[in-house]
């Protein structure tokens, strides 16, 4: 053992050993080492196991027992906490009813108001169509009476000039300031805001001219008529769509058979309100397809019937004694019809439109004035003249492109939405 080589390789081999050893000792801990990690995973499951133990607690949530308790104290108490209990279906209610959208409530009225008057919810809406008479014809009148707390009689001639001017017509415009002027002499109109009241006053006397009522019975036959351009074919259009929309069932006949595209404008309408279109051949004679309109309306049944007609020149003596006999014919067709007879005029034309209203009146029973395009001049005065002169009453006013914008006429309203006040119309 001398040799100090095999001493160092049994040293060597000693280290070794103790070193196999030792990786032995510390192999065994690593398993023990990720064994550990897994008992907190045996752990959860017993940690889940004890949550239901809160779901118990859930059960102790039902302390509206607490409610019972505050109702045991007295009596009284528990009859507020039933009256109370009893009044909240109601508050709810209330709340269902409020939700219902502000477009729907108008759909429902127009459907159950049609032929009635107008609903003051409209009055704000019919001002914002006659925007530009009021910032006319209006609004001249008005500027008269700005600031004047003490009313001369001069101003009736400063009336007269502007009320002329904006096609109220010499004869209306005469006979309301001779009223007015009688007032003023018996010292009944004080100030301005008086003048101004006694103004909307005649204005409201001179357009309540009263519609006729038509015999009950279907169909009811429409005739149409008017000179070229002021919006007939259009006109029934609307009509179609507001009656449609009101249950009542629709027919139409074509009778401008002069002009193929007024034909197909109307067959146009027809197929948005699914009513059935009455047409004859290109040329064909305007008495015919009204007489086959009529005889269809009968057998089927429909509430309304509108016939159109062609375009014509009242100072042209043939064409004004064709509709006459396009009215026999109906007549013929059924007894007692056509039982409205609206003549369409454009309010444009201003004192050209009362002069096509008294030839048409001379040549036809007029029941009704349709008068279109108002809300596109500022003068608009041609409203009172007609109804004055002629005593035939304004049953719709054109305000606009759309269906809805083709109003039916009532006295009141529209001289709230043409005289009032901005603060008086939109409340």
């Amino acid at each position: 053992m001398d040799n100090p080589v095999a001493i160092a390789v049994i040293i060597l081999i000693v280290l070794a050993i103790g070193a196999f050893v030792v990786l032995r000792k510390k192999a065994p801990e690593l398993p023990a080492a990720e064994e550990e990690p897994k008992k907190p995973e045996a752990k959860k499951p017993e940690l889940e196991a004890k949550k239901p133990e809160p779901a118990k607690a859930e059960p102790k949530k039902a302390e509206p027992k607490a409610t019972t308790q505050d109702a045991e104290p007295t009596k009284a108490e528990r009859k507020e906490l039933a009256s109370t209990a009893l009044e909240a279906p109601q508050a709810k209610a209330k709340v269902r009813e409020e939700d219902i959208p502000v477009d729907e409530a108008p759909a429902e009225e127009s459907k159950a108001t049609v032929g009635t008057p107008t609903s003051k919810r409209d009055v704000a809406g019919l001002r914002k169509g006659l925007a530009a008479p009021r910032k006319g014809f209006i609004a001249r009148l008005a500027a008269l009476f700005t600031g004047k707390k003490e009313i001369d009689p001069a101003i009736l001639e400063q009336m007269e000039e502007v009320m002329i001017s904006s096609d109220v017509g010499v004869k209306t415009t005469q006979a309301i300031l001779e009223r007015l002027r009688e007032r003023l002499e018996r010292k009944e109109l004080d100030d301005g805001a008086a003048v101004w009241a006694a103004l909307r006053a005649e204005a409201t006397r001179i357009l309540s001219v009263e519609p006729a009522k038509p015999p009950a019975g279907r169909p009811l036959v429409l005739l149409m008529v008017g000179v070229n351009g002021v919006g007939k074919t259009t006109t029934i259009g609307k009509l179609s769509t507001k009656w449609s929309a009101d249950g009542r069932k629709v027919m139409l006949a074509a009778g401008d058979t002069f002009r193929a595209a007024a034909v197909q404008q109307l067959e146009v309408w027809g197929k948005r309100v699914g009513a059935e279109v009455v047409r004859g051949k290109e040329g064909a004679d305007p008495g015919a397809v009204a007489f086959d309109a009529t005889t269809k309306a009968k057998e089927a049944g429909v509430d309304v019937l509108l016939v159109d007609t062609a375009g014509r020149l009242h100072t042209k003596a043939p064409l004004m004694d064709e509709i006459k006999k396009v009215r026999k014919t109906i007549a013929k067709a059924m007894d007692g019809a056509p039982h409205e007879t609206f003549l369409v005029l454009d309010a444009t034309t201003g004192q050209n439109a009362l002069t096509q209203a008294q030839l048409f009146k001379e040549a036809l029973d007029l029941t009704g004035i349709v008068l279109t395009k108002l809300d596109g001049t500022a003068k608009g005065g041609i409203v009172l003249g007609i109804c004055d002169e002629l005593k035939v009453p304004v049953r719709y006013v054109g305000l606009g492109e759309r269906a809805e914008d083709l109003r039916e006429f009532h006295a009141g309203d529209f001289v709230e939405a043409l005289f009032g006040q901005a603060d008086e119309t939109d409340s």
